[in-house]
C-alpha cells in the first residue's frame, strides 16, 4: 500500500466540503490533518473511544457498526470515497457510539476538531456544508427506520436493487460489499437475504453472478411483495 507522505492541502481542496477555502485556510487545516493508510480489516476506532475530529475517505471503504451481546454484527452505514463520518459526535464532544473498520485498503484524512471549530467561526459556507452533510445522514437514518418498520425484508432488498433507478431490463447492479455485510445493513440475516435473491432469480426477475446482479424484468421486480 502507498505510504508516501502527501501534500494534504491537495487532497483537502479537491473535497466539496472545503471548496471555497483560501490557500491560507487550507494550510491551517492541513496542519491539523493526518492521513491514515489502513489495510483491509483494520479497526479505525472502537465504540467508546474518544472522538477528536472527523474522517474523510479518500479511497477505499469503511463500515460503521457495532456488535451485540450475542456476538452479532449490525452494520449502520458504509462510507465510500469523498464522504465523511464522525462530525456529529465531534460537535457533541462525546465518545464514538459505533466502531469503524476498513473494508478495503483505505486512505483517510482525520481532521482535528479544534481546527474545524476555529474555521466554523468565520466561514458560514463551510458551516452550511457541514450541516448539510449531517442532515443528509440523519435523513438516511430516518429512512432506515421507516424501512425497518413499514417494509418487509424482501421489499428492503428490492428497494436496494432499485435505489439507483436502473433504466430498465438488462440494467446491472454491483454489490459493493459482501452479501453478509449488505444483509446486516438492511437489518436481515444473510440466509434470508440469499433466499430472497434466489427466489427473485427463480422467478426470472434477476440473474445473479457473484456480486453482479442483472435485472431481467424491472416491472415485476417493482411489484414484488415476497
Amino acid at each position: 500500500m502507498l505510504t508516501t507522505k502527501i501534500d494534504r492541502r491537495e487532497f483537502l481542496k479537491r473535497l466539496p466540503l472545503f471548496a471555497d477555502f483560501s490557500a491560507q485556510e487550507l494550510t491551517t487545516l492541513a496542519a491539523a490533518t493526518q492521513e491514515q493508510y489502513l489495510p483491509r480489516g483494520t479497526p479505525i476506532f472502537r465504540r467508546g473511544d474518544p472522538c477528536r475530529g472527523f474522517h474523510v475517505v479518500i479511497y477505499g471503504q469503511v463500515k460503521l457498526g457495532f456488535v451485540s451481546v450475542q456476538g452479532d454484527e449490525k452494520i449502520v452505514e458504509i462510507i465510500g470515497p469523498g464522504f465523511s463520518f464522525g462530525e456529529a459526535l465531534m460537535f457533541m464532544e462525546k465518545p464514538y457510539i459505533v466502531g469503524a473498520t476498513a473494508l478495503a485498503d483505505t486512505m483517510l484524512l482525520h481532521i482535528g476538531k479544534e481546527a474545524v471549530f476555529a474555521e466554523l467561526e468565520h466561514n458560514p459556507a463551510f458551516a452550511r456544508r457541514m450541516l448539510a452533510g449531517m442532515s443528509r445522514r440523519l435523513h438516511g437514518l430516518i429512512k432506515d427506520v421507516e424501512s425497518y418498520s413499514l417494509r418487509s425484508g424482501s421489499q428492503r432488498i428490492v428497494g436496494y436493487l432499485l435505489k439507483d433507478e436502473p433504466e430498465g431490463d438488462g440494467s446491472q447492479v454491483t454489490l459493493t460489499v459482501s452479501k453478509k455485510l449488505l444483509a446486516s445493513r438492511l437489518n436481515l440475516t444473510p440466509e434470508y437475504f440469499s433466499r430472497v435473491l434466489h427466489d427473485l432469480s427463480e422467478h426470472g426477475m434477476i440473474a445473479v453472478k457473484g456480486r453482479q446482479i442483472t435485472i431481467l424484468d424491472i416491472e415485476r421486480l417493482r411489484g414484488y411483495e415476497g
